[in-house]
């Protein structure tokens, strides 16, 4: 069997392409200067494993013998996993969006020998269809045009370079706008705009922000949740509760086995393109955390428990990290590990299927493509009422069903488990569960953040201070960039919060010294997304924008500002608030694309609580206090005398536990009773 350079490989979807025809090479100095040598342009494809239209495109293409041979002839053949490279895969998808307007993956862009873009675009099909040209077509023009028109090819290549590389250059302001944002920024007013801005773009019917195909934006749900707990602004509750209890019911949710797939093709959040992201889940479970501890509604509780156990279940590995994705696919079908037929169902539970069609929306047509995926349009509590059935023994009835289906489910084919792991989605993970066990006090998610810690810090942590980013099979590689930093140090600071373990702050503060030396841009204080060091790509970009995950530049902001209190650091905070001013208008004006850096902007104006507990039994009142909605506050423990944290210096009186409420180092005179110290909150 054929077999390319990509054999070597530990990424799942390049492995997927090692006994392609096509002669791919990895991104790497053997493959950048083959091109420079034989003078070719050079061909990247990039995507990933759990990538629907990236398997198409291989099997229409990439495994056909003409189609690779035509590859092979005329490009040096560069395949990249976006998720171990997002670096490159920025500089590329932004260079492809500048020149079609569109984007996604798989993404497919020629470059000079010299890393340099000059055309691009998606998927092309193996004949002209959909207003495409064929993906032949495409290939022989551009080595057409590389031969003979080789003058155009590197002046379009320059110019692609230089507006990249300006459209990179934003941040310097002049001093008088500065000082004209800052007086009218961060103020209540603010605050209030950005919630009307994001109800703006809400449906009112369906949840969720814009229209199909529907992302969960959880940074707009988190922040309309706060902005109710600081307002009491009731619209902005009710349009977060619906977002969440849509998906909650939708076939976004796995009805079965708990867990998100990424996002909705409709507006009802009925069909959802079935691939799992650990990061989606992980951002999901916080924010449904949230939404627990402000309403203590068992439908959340209950969604993050099953959640939780589909994670233990199907993304975590031996060692305690965890996976990155579960394909949308299986047997080459969409959905189809996902999906039932009402004969499916009828054969699995008998005499109860009735009472389940009703409740998922089961049919013998079926709702989506002949078959069924369940979808809950009344909730347990709506459809118990209606039936006259007791709420507690059918949602035992659900838990009935749900098992006796994922036993059926298990044997049938799995969707393919993209297995690396990498650091920046461990960290969002590790996060969502210092956000699962505040909120419902289940230690098992607190020992899983603890255990996950360690298998980070002891397989992709490197003696001089530096991270890897991706990890699998023993061998960590590839050096870690910006959101990986960013997301470590974020995770450290909720794990301080809900062990009292005030080494994890320590450990923070140590990274966050090594990212402002090695990331930092220091005309504008913003942070690159790769390190100084590295010298593999074509500039070094900056991303503000909060997408599928959070801008690295924004929790770098959030990080700062806490840590400079905690560590009574004030330059950290200053900057943290340069880089939000550096924003304002367009966070303001389009808070959907900055959700996490509205959030920073809401608790800048809010203002931080500085909780301190201390005593020798302070760990034991830990549990009651997170488990609180205090969705601005710092809190630090300790069980002994502490004077390396100016929070706790002189705090420990070797007495029972004492309550302290603090602004700016300013603290309330010492509560010993909790209840008393709630109320003060």
């Amino acid at each position: 069997m054929h077999t390319n350079q990509l054999i070597h490989e530990t990424s799942p979807y390049l492995l997927q392409h090692a006994h392609n025809p096509v002669n791919w090479f990895p991104w790497g100095p053997e493959a950048l200067q083959k091109a420079i040598d034989e003078d070719k342009p050079i061909l990247v494809s990039i995507g990933y494993a759990a990538c629907h239209w990236c398997h198409v495109m291989e099997r229409e293409s990439f495994e056909e013998e003409q189609t690779a041979a035509l590859m092979n002839e005329h490009f040096i053949n560069i395949k990249i996993d976006r998720e171990e490279r997002p670096d490159l895969d920025q500089i590329y998808m932004d260079a492809v969006q500048s020149m079609t307007s569109s984007g996604g993956w798989p993404l497919n862009v020629f470059l000079t020998p010299e890393g340099k873009p000059f055309y691009g675009g998606t998927y092309f099909p193996p004949i002209a269809a959909y207003n495409k040209p064929s993906w032949k077509d495409i290939l022989t023009r551009i080595s057409k045009a590389y031969r003979e028109q080789r003058k155009d090819v590197f002046s379009q290549a320059e110019k692609l370079t230089e507006h990249l590389v300006y459209a990179n250059s934003f941040g310097i302001e002049k001093q008088s706008q500065k000082q004209e944002l800052a007086t009218t920024l961060f103020t209540k007013e603010s605050c209030d705009t950005i919630a009307q801005n994001i109800l703006k773009q809400s449906d009112e019917s369906w949840g969720g922000f814009g229209k199909a195909p529907k992302f969960p934006q959880t940074y707009c749900i988190q922040y309309l949740l706060r902005h109710y707990h600081f307002t009491k602004d009731q619209n902005a509750l009710e349009q977060a509760l619906l977002s969440v209890d849509k998906m909650i019911g939708g076939g976004i949710y796995d009805q079965v086995g708990g867990g998100f797939s990424r996002y909705s093709t409709d507006n009802k959040w009925l069909a959802p393109h079935f691939e799992k992201m650990l990061y989606d889940n992980a951002l999901l479970m916080g924010v449904l955390s949230e939404a627990y501890q402000l309403t203590e509604k068992k439908v959340y509780a209950e969604a993050i428990q099953q959640s939780m156990a589909f994670i233990v279940r199907e993304m975590l590995q031996a060692e305690g990290g965890f996976y990155s994705a579960l394909d949308a696919d299986s047997e080459g079908v969409e959905g189809k590990f996902y999906t039932w037929s009402k004969k499916e169902i009828e054969e699995c539970l008998g005499h109860d299927a009735n009472l389940f069609y009703e409740y998922y929306g089961v049919t013998e047509l079926g709702n989506w493509e002949g078959t069924n995926i369940l979808w809950v349009q009344k909730n347990a509590e709506a459809f118990t009422t209606e039936k006259g059935i007791d709420l507690l023994e059918f949602k035992e009835q659900i838990s009935k069903w749900n098992s006796q289906l994922l036993a059926v489910r298990s044997t049938r084919v799995r969707p393919q488990l993209d297995d690396k792991l990498l650091l920046s989605w461990n960290a969002l993970m590790n996060v969502a569960c210092c956000k699962a066990y505040a909120a419902l006090a289940d230690d098992s998610y607190k020992e899983l953040a603890i255990r996950n810690m360690k298998f980070l810090e002891t397989k992709m942590r490197q003696l001089d201070g530096s991270w890897h980013h991706t990890y699998k099979e023993q061998q960590s590689k590839i050096s870690a960039f910006l959101d990986d930093y960013a997301y470590l140090i974020q995770a450290y600071i909720h794990l301080q919060e809900i062990t009292g373990n005030t080494d994890y702050l320590i450990k923070a503060k140590e990274i966050t010294r090594y990212v402002i030396k090695n990331f930092s841009e220091e005309e504008t204080g913003y942070f690159y997304f790769t390190n100084q060091a590295q010298t593999d790509v074509i500039l070094r970009k900056k991303e503000v924008y909060d997408g599928a995950t959070p801008s690295g530049n924004a929790v770098m902001a959030l990080n700062l500002l806490i840590l400079s209190i905690i560590f009574d650091q004030p330059e950290w905070g200053i900057r943290a608030k340069k880089i939000v001013l550096s924003l304002g208008r367009v966070i303001l004006s389009y808070p959907t694309s900055f959700g996490v850096w509205a959030s920073i902007l809401q608790l800048v104006v809010e203002g931080v609580n500085e909780v301190v507990v201390a005593g020798k039994d302070a760990f034991t009142y830990l549990p009651e206090i997170v488990r609180r909605y205090l969705p601005n506050k710092i809190l630090q423990t300790t069980q002994t005398n502490q004077s390396s944290f100016p929070l706790l210096n002189g705090k420990f009186k070797e007495a029972n536990a004492a309550f302290f409420l603090c602004k700016n180092y300013a603290c309330e005179a010492a509560f010993f009773d909790l209840n008393t110290f709630f109320a003060k909150l």
